[in-house]
């Protein structure tokens, strides 16, 4: 599931679940955590890429079903140890010591967001497509998705996060999920090129020479009307903003919206808002970790799971079926610090700030 090699000065790990698009794994997760944590200390080891075997995937998130299973079979401390082990794992990509490359070719969501987007050279292909497409599982943008979708340019954070949608080369690189592209049938002579690395200016030099030009960016086109769309605090107004916009991609959301899970928009807009005034990553992953935990027990993520990935029938069931039904109260409590009760019962700390 998970191979980590040396080639000269390469640090080199592969997802290898293509049968699955490289799903992460608890397994997966320690695994790429314990080599970080070697290779950290390894003069041997200049540079560090992760990759996904096959050509469709990179990473198509965590095991998402096999939390909701957890869950149903009254285990959430597994599927808590997971996210926490998770986050961590992110935090360290974040503020990794050495040039990290993740080589983000054909699908990227969720967990594969978490070990790409946080490196420090984030490259993407003709065939990447990415997302955070949570709010259609009952859940929320995590593994710092809040942090990252929250900083891109004006609204178009908040747009990729309540709706889903998935976006190509161009996009991720204008809305900061990426850096550079590099056709995929150059990755092999990207990786040999690292292989002789020995600083970050040799990384910034290799991809210098392989890079090509990713072409306009969709959201750019319509960056004003989606800054106009998405302001404020209210999942409704948004959504009653875009059912009225003549522009076609926003009419697009309004339909994609009224489908996703209103307990999910709600608690996704308000996680972006707080993490835009936030000071640092860990502070995001921190405030991530309270509110899918709390997720976990409502009812939308096994149905959305249930829909989405497991039945595939792709009609959930939502509860509550509409906005505004949607208690701001009880969402609100999703952001607050576990309590005594809640770490006994998820047999874990709550995750603070490293």
């Amino acid at each position: 599931m998970l191979d980590v090699e040396t080639h000269g000065r390469l640090g080199l790990i592969t997802l290898d679940r293509p049968r699955a698009l490289n799903a992460l794994t608890h397994d997966m997760v320690i695994g790429i955590r314990d080599a970080l944590r070697a290779w950290a200390s390894d003069d041997r080891i200049a540079v560090v890429a992760i990759r996904g075997a096959g050509d469709r995937a990179f990473c198509a998130g965590g095991d998402i079903v096999a939390m909701r299973q957890a869950v149903a079979e009254g285990t959430v401390s597994a599927a808590a140890q997971f996210f926490f082990d998770e986050y961590r794992l992110n935090s360290l990509i974040a503020r990794y010591p050495k040039p990290y490359v993740a080589l983000m070719d054909g699908i990227v969501l969720g967990g594969g967001v978490g070990v790409s987007a946080h490196g420090s050279h984030r490259v993407v292909t003709e065939r990447t497509r990415i997302g955070m497409p949570e709010t259609g599982i009952g859940f929320t943008p995590d593994v710092g998705g809040s942090w990252l979708l929250s900083r891109g340019p004006g609204e178009a954070g908040t747009h990729l996060a309540l709706t889903g949608q998935m976006v190509g080369a161009a996009d991720a690189i204008a809305v900061g999920l990426a850096d550079v592209t590099v056709p995929s049938d150059r990755l092999d002579e990207l990786l040999d090129a690292l292989e002789r690395c020995t600083e970050a200016d040799d990384v910034d030099a290799v991809l210098d020479s392989l890079a090509t030009d990713p072409g306009d960016a969709p959201l750019d086109h319509i960056q004003r009307e989606l800054d106009a769309a998405y302001r404020g605090d209210d999942v409704a107004v948004i959504l009653d903003r875009l059912r009225a916009s003549a522009v076609p991609e926003l009419q697009e959301a309004a339909r994609t919206l009224a489908e996703r899970s209103p307990t999910s928009l709600v608690t996704t807009l308000a996680a972006l808002r707080r993490a835009r005034r936030l000071d640092r990553l860990d502070d995001a992953l921190a405030q991530e970790y309270r509110v899918v935990l709390r997720l976990l027990d409502e009812p939308d993520f096994a149905e959305g799971v249930r829909a989405q990935l497991v039945d595939k029938d792709r009609q959930p069931r939502w509860h509550p079926p509409t906005i505004d039904d949607v208690d701001p109260d009880r969402v609100a409590s999703f952001f607050a610090p576990l309590t005594d009760a809640e770490r006994a019962r998820f047999d874990t700390p709550d995750w603070s700030p490293q």
